[in-house]
C-alpha cells in the first residue's frame, strides 16, 4: 500500500512539475538536462571539442544536452540500462566499474578525457537515509573513477546527496582536486536531498 502511494504521489508531482512539462516541450528525454543546464551556467564547464564520460546516463537528458549544444564533442554513454541512440554518441551497457567496461572507456578514448559527469543515483527505497548512504557510495564510485581517467585540467561533476556519505565525499574530492564546490541547480526539487559537487583540476 506504501509503495502504491509514493508511486501516486510521484505521478502526481510529475504532473505538476514545470520541469517535466518543458523537457517535453522542448523535445528532452528527462528533466535532469535542466540541472546540467543550470550547472554549466553558473561554472562554465561544457566547451566544443570536450571529451566527456557520462556515467549511469539513461534515459539520456545529460548526454543529448550535450551532443546537441556543443560541436565536436567525443561522448561516451554509460548505464546499466539500455538507451536510444543519442547522436553520435558511443554507448556500453554495463557498469562503469567494470572491467570490461573499463577497457572499453580507455579503448575508446585512448587519452584522458575532459569531464567526467554522473547523475546516478539508486532506484529510491522510500528510506531516504539508505537512499542516501548508497546514492553516496556511488558518488565516491564515480569520483575514483574519474580521478583515473581525467586530464589534470578536467573536471568531475556528480549528483551528491545529503546524509552520512557527504562530508566524506567532500573531504575525498578535495584531497583530489584543487577546486570543488557544492551547489543546488534551481531545477532540483526543493524537497529533494540532491545537491551536485563540482571538481576541477587535480591535485
Amino acid at each position: 500500500m506504501k509503495k502504491n502511494k509514493i508511486s501516486r504521489d510521484w505521478i502526481n508531482r510529475q504532473h505538476r512539475d514545470i520541469y517535466v512539462k518543458k523537457s517535453k516541450q522542448e523535445g528532452y528525454r528527462s528533466r535532469a538536462v535542466y540541472k546540467l543546464k543550470e550547472i554549466n551556467e553558473k561554472y562554465k564547464i561544457l566547451k566544443n571539442g570536450f571529451s566527456i564520460i557520462d556515467l549511469g546516463a539513461a534515459p539520456g537528458g545529460w548526454s543529448q544536452f550535450v551532443i546537441e549544444k556543443y560541436k565536436n564533442c567525443k561522448l561516451l554513454s554509460i548505464d546499466l540500462n539500455k538507451m536510444e541512440p543519442i547522436g553520435n554518441s558511443y554507448q556500453i551497457i554495463g557498469d562503469f566499474n567494470d572491467e570490461n567496461s573499463k577497457k572499453k572507456i580507455i579503448n575508446y578514448f585512448k587519452e584522458k578525457v575532459n569531464l567526467v559527469m554522473s547523475d546516478m543515483a539508486v532506484n529510491t527505497t522510500g528510506n531516504k537515509n539508505l537512499d542516501s548512504v548508497v546514492t553516496g557510495e556511488l558518488c565516491l564510485e564515480a569520483l575514483r573513477f574519474a580521478k583515473n581517467q581525467i586530464k589534470s585540467n578536467g573536471y568531475f561533476i556528480s549528483k551528491i546527496f545529503m546524509g552520512s556519505t557527504f562530508n566524506e565525499i567532500v573531504h575525498e574530492a578535495k584531497l583530489t582536486f584543487k577546486e570543488t564546490k557544492i551547489y543546488k541547480p534551481p531545477s532540483s526539487r526543493k524537497e529533494s536531498k540532491e545537491s551536485f559537487i563540482i571538481c576541477k583540476n587535480l591535485k
